[in-house]
C-alpha cells in the first residue's frame, strides 16, 4: 500500500503540453502559463519533448536564466529528446534552452518544486495514555494514619508511688522486707528458746 501511494504521488509532467519543447509564439509567458496552477513535487519527472540536435535543455541558477546563459549550470545540456528529469529537490528549478537565441525568444521554464510525495500531517492519537502509577510516599510526621505496627508496652511495671531508687537524704534505699521463709525460722527460733528454758526450769525445781 505504501508503495502505491508514493507511486500515485509521483507525477509525469509533459512541459508545454501539446506545444512540447520548443520556442513559443507568445514568448516566454506560454510556459509560465502552462505551469502555473499545477504542484510540483519531489519525484515527480518533467519531459520536454524536442527533436534531437534542434533543441537542447539546461538546468542554470535564477541569475543565468534571466540572462539566458549557462553560467553555473548543474550538469551539462541534454541534447536528446525527449529528455525526462526527475525533480530530486524542493525549491525554484530553472530551465534554458542553449541552441542561439531560443532563451531569449521565450524557451525557458522556471517552477518550484515543494515537499515529498505521500506527506500527510501527523496523525493525533486519541486513546489518552495510561495514568500514571504514584509511587509509594512515607507519611509526614504530622500524618493521620496509624503506624503500621503498634508500639511495644514497657516490660517494667508501672509503679504507684515514688521509685525506691535513692533517698533524700541521698543514702541507699532500705531493704526490702522479710520474705517468708525467714519469718517460718524466726518462729522455730523463738519455740526452740522457750522450749529450752522450760526445760531447765523443770531440772532447777526437781534439784531443789
Amino acid at each position: 500500500m505504501a508503495m502505491l501511494h508514493c507511486a500515485a504521488a509521483q507525477t509525469v509532467y509533459v512541459v508545454g503540453d501539446s506545444l512540447g519543447w520548443t520556442i513559443p509564439s507568445g514568448g516566454a509567458a506560454a510556459y509560465t502559463t502552462w505551469a502555473s496552477g499545477k504542484t510540483f513535487m519531489v519525484g515527480d519527472t518533467l519531459t520536454f519533448n524536442f527533436l534531437t540536435n534542434q533543441h537542447d535543455v539546461l538546468q542554470v541558477p535564477k541569475a543565468p536564466y534571466d540572462a539566458c546563459i549557462s553560467d553555473n549550470a548543474s550538469g551539462n545540456p541534454i541534447m536528446t529528446g525527449p529528455a525526462n528529469i526527475t525533480l530530486n529537490a524542493a525549491g525554484d528549478h530553472y530551465y534554458i534552452c542553449t541552441f542561439g537565441d531560443h532563451c531569449q525568444n521565450g524557451q525557458k521554464l522556471a517552477i518550484t518544486v515543494s515537499g515529498t510525495p505521500g506527506a500527510s500531517p501527523p496523525t493525533i492519537a486519541t486513546t489518552p495514555p495510561p495514568p500514571a502509577t504514584p509511587s509509594p510516599t512515607s507519611p509526614s510526621p504530622t500524618s493521620n494514619t496509624p503506624s503500621a505496627c503498634p508500639p511495644t508496652p514497657s516490660s517494667t511495671p508501672p509503679t504507684d508511688g515514688p521509685t525506691a531508687s535513692t533517698t533524700p537524704g541521698g543514702g541507699a534505699s532500705p531493704p526490702p522486707p522479710d520474705s517468708p521463709s525467714s519469718a517460718v525460722l524466726s518462729s522455730f527460733f523463738l519455740m526452740f528458746l522457750a522450749f529450752a528454758m522450760t526445760f531447765c526450769i523443770l531440772i532447777v525445781e526437781e534439784s531443789g
